[in-house]
């Protein structure tokens, strides 16, 4: 169901303890018009532009003592926020939740590649998880154990001492009793989950729309199949499509008109676009070996993953413009690599190229590297040249 109108106004209208979970992504006091637009061009904006801070303190305030009369009494809240009034938002949170049923602050952290202000980036949201009572409900997430754990902190049970630290649990025999089958490590309160890419089929072009992968991991927490989920101010619909696509029940609300057709028209034909990284984590995107990492570190690189002709940037330009460094791979020939490097240094407008020749190409030892393309040996053939002319040797080679 989705809803066109004020939220204080529909949720006045709606039966008392009916919600199992209501999630909430309100104005932030940005004191901006959001606006962004679609892949068809087509502009989406609401304005979150407030007279003070007290005012709109008061519009959230007003509409949250009636999503409190709405939830059930095993029912949650979220409400997700920035640095902007998180401090505000959490003192009305407790007021009327009460501070006894707050559960957690959760931390939705992200990349972000640029910083405008001068100071630290911002790569993180807030999201507080209040329940209405102590009886609410919860299902526990277990994530795969990191790879520095101990195989003794899996198999073994743990107690604590008499001044509170964990210890081994020992039996009467004097062996360390083994622990009851484990699952994992519980879902902690700090969530790395990647932003929208701009490219992304799920994306609609709507501002502040966020990934689905963040909602279902609100969802899978605090419901289950056949509950009920409201989203006051559901923009887009993130809310309501993960609540289609696990089963749930999704109320939808918002004043604008735009954001109702943009929420109609996914819920259509729900669809999530799959984080590789969320998948495959993090190590899959890395593709150097110790060996390339070590080259570009002692060149001072940014380096570059996942690009045939490009291993890494030098940190600073020469001539106003990038400097692109690739090295050369045990498959490619001098020229191959050369070829590799100019196409793709030339579209990122380099003023310089560095080429770190790995192997002795006899074949192509002769070919035409372009002007702007610096040839240099890696040390292991630097090394063989040295002891061949220190020794007056033919050829020497360093494996």
């Amino acid at each position: 169901m989705v809803i066109c109108g004020d939220c204080l106004d529909i949720l006045k209208n709606m039966d008392t303890e009916s919600i199992d979970m209501i999630y909430l992504d309100p104005p932030f006091f940005t004191q901006k018009v959001q606006s962004l637009k679609d892949k068809e061009g087509n502009e989406y904006s609401f304005c979150d532009v407030w007279e003070s801070r007290q005012e709109y303190l008061e519009y959230v305030q007003l509409r949250m003592y009636e999503m409190k009369r709405l939830l059930k009494n095993t029912g949650s809240i979220f409400l997700h926020c920035d640095e902007k009034s998180s401090h505000y938002l959490r003192i009305i949170l407790d007021k009327v939740f009460g501070e006894e049923n707050f559960r957690s602050e959760i931390i939705w952290t992200y990349k972000r590649w640029s910083n405008s202000k001068n100071g630290l980036l911002p790569a993180h949201q807030t999201i507080f998880f209040y329940s209405k009572t102590s009886r609410y409900k919860f299902n526990l997430i277990y994530n795969e154990y990191s790879p520095t754990t101990n195989i003794d902190q899996i198999l073994q049970e743990r107690v604590r001492d008499s001044r509170g630290k964990s210890i081994y649990k020992y039996g009467d025999n004097g062996e360390t009793v083994l622990a009851k089958e484990k699952k994992g490590v519980p879902l902690s309160d700090v969530w790395d989950i990647p932003f929208l890419n701009p490219k992304a089929k799920e994306r609609v072009g709507y501002p502040t729309q966020k990934p689905i992968e963040l909602i279902e991991k609100i969802i899978s927490i605090s419901t289950n199949e056949g509950d009920v989920i409201l989203d006051p101010f559901c923009g887009s619909g993130t809310t309501l499509v993960a609540a289609e696509l696990m089963n749930r029940k999704g109320i939808g609300i918002d004043i604008s008109r735009e954001a109702v057709e943009i929420t109609k028209s996914r819920l259509k034909t729900p669809y999530k676009t799959e984080s590789r990284m969320l998948k495959s984590g993090r190590e899959a995107y890395k593709t150097k070996t110790a060996k390339e990492l070590a080259i570009l570190n002692l060149l001072d690189c940014d380096v570059v993953q996942r690009n045939k002709g490009i291993d890494g940037f030098l940190k600073k330009y020469y001539q106003n413009a990038p400097v692109a460094v690739k090295i050369q791979r045990e498959t490619e020939s001098c020229k191959e690599a050369a070829e590799l490097l100019e196409q793709a240094g030339n579209k990122k407008k380099c003023s310089a190229m560095i080429l770190i020749r790995t192997k002795r190409d006899v074949s192509n030892m002769n070919v035409n590297i372009p002007k702007n393309i610096l040839v240099i040996d890696d040390y292991k053939l630097q090394l063989e040249d040295g002891l061949k002319e220190l020794y007056n040797e033919p050829y020497i080679s360093i494996v």
